[in-house]
């Protein structure tokens, strides 16, 4: 099986230095996940408030690259695959770890 998404896989800017949703309500995350699409960094699934997959059910972009450090892969939520990435998002700045 292959994705059929990897046509929307831009170079994004973060949109924040962690989770941009736990930053604004004080939560933690375990991981982070930064959308290829747009750039909105989001908290894991194993993190309390799954930020990054609430927003592709809110957007509707179905990729996301690994961000904590820069990991270098990606995932596809639609197709429930992993996506090669021809490039890994730089950080922008100290990313706070909050595990």
């Amino acid at each position: 099986m292959s994705c059929s998404h990897t046509n929307l896989i831009r170079k994004v800017t973060p949109s924040a230095r962690g989770c941009e949703e736990c930053l604004k309500i004080g939560s933690q995350w375990l991981h982070l996940r930064i959308c290829r699409e747009c750039g909105h960094v989001g908290c894991c699934d194993q993190s309390p408030h799954r930020h990054a997959r609430a927003h592709f059910h809110q957007t509707g972009h179905p990729i996301i690259e690994g961000y904590d450090p820069p990991e270098g892969w990606g995932w596809c939520y639609v197709d429930d695959i992993e996506v090669e990435l021809e490039d890994q998002t730089p950080q922008d700045g100290p990313i706070p770890r909050f595990y």
